[in-house]
């Protein structure tokens, strides 16, 4: 796990969290001490031992603009197969 004091974990923000998709957990010192470690989501999701269900994520989605469908008032297709 790489080090990062917190001034050089400010400016090179991008690079960090890049890291800690790439390689892993990135820990950031404060004053010469630990003070946090930066991993991605997925490794925090293993880490609480919750991985999100498809459902759960489906109703939790934002939502976008209502669709308005307006259907042809023509009769249907004969189709010759």
């Amino acid at each position: 796990m790489h080090a990062w004091q917190l001034k050089e974990a400010k400016s090179r923000f991008s690079e960090l969290v890049e890291l800690s998709l790439k390689e892993g957990p990135q820990l950031v010192t404060r004053h010469g001490q630990e003070a946090v470690v930066i991993l991605s989501a997925k490794d925090y999701r293993q880490l609480i031992g919750k991985t999100p269900v498809l459902m759960d994520c489906l109703l939790n989605a934002p939502r976008g603009e209502e669709l308005e469908i307006e259907r042809p008032k023509d009769g249907i297709r004969h189709l010759v197969l």
